[in-house]
């Protein structure tokens, strides 16, 4: 279980990664069709068809950040209930899939308030280094666990 657990916090993690790189292409592409004499306009928007180099990115944001993490993230929450000696798995992983909701939240909100994506970007920060973190943590063996919660104790 402990693999599993960590298999699917290093999942979320990747998540960021694939978030940030296809968010990234798309605004890339969209900038260079604007640049080449391209209009982006509601009707373009709405028309669901592949324009420009780098589109696909925006299907691949939304694909992931809505259905890809989330699952992720609450599979991470229910492995946590089985999975042993792992310290505080279960608040690690509903705490990832907390922040994982609120990115989704704040994701969906964005086109009513752009200002949202200032802390959408911020939070995606934070969900990356807790799913790295949590995965970390189910990394460790017992022993290590052990091992520094008696040297905390003894330097306190």
């Amino acid at each position: 279980m402990r693999k599993l657990y960590s298999a699917l916090a290093w999942i979320v993690a990747a998540g960021v990664v694939v978030q940030a790189a296809s968010i990234a292409f798309g605004f890339g592409g969209m900038t260079a069709y604007v640049m080449d004499g391209g209009v982006v306009d509601k009707a373009l928007m709405e028309s669901q068809q592949a324009t420009f180099t780098g589109d696909l990115g925006f299907s691949i944001h939304d694909l992931v950040g809505g259905l890809v993490m989330p699952l992720a993230a609450f599979a991470l929450g229910v492995v946590s209930f089985f999975v042993r000696g792992v310290p505080r798995a279960k608040t690690l992983a509903w705490a990832t899939f907390a922040l994982v909701f609120i990115q989704g939240s704040a994701g969906y909100s964005i086109t009513d308030l752009p200002y949202v994506g200032l802390f959408h970007g911020a939070n995606a920060l934070l969900v990356l280094a807790l799913a790295i973190y949590t995965a970390r943590q189910a990394s460790r063996s017992h022993e290590q666990v052990t091992v520094d919660a008696q040297s905390t104790s003894v330097l306190a």
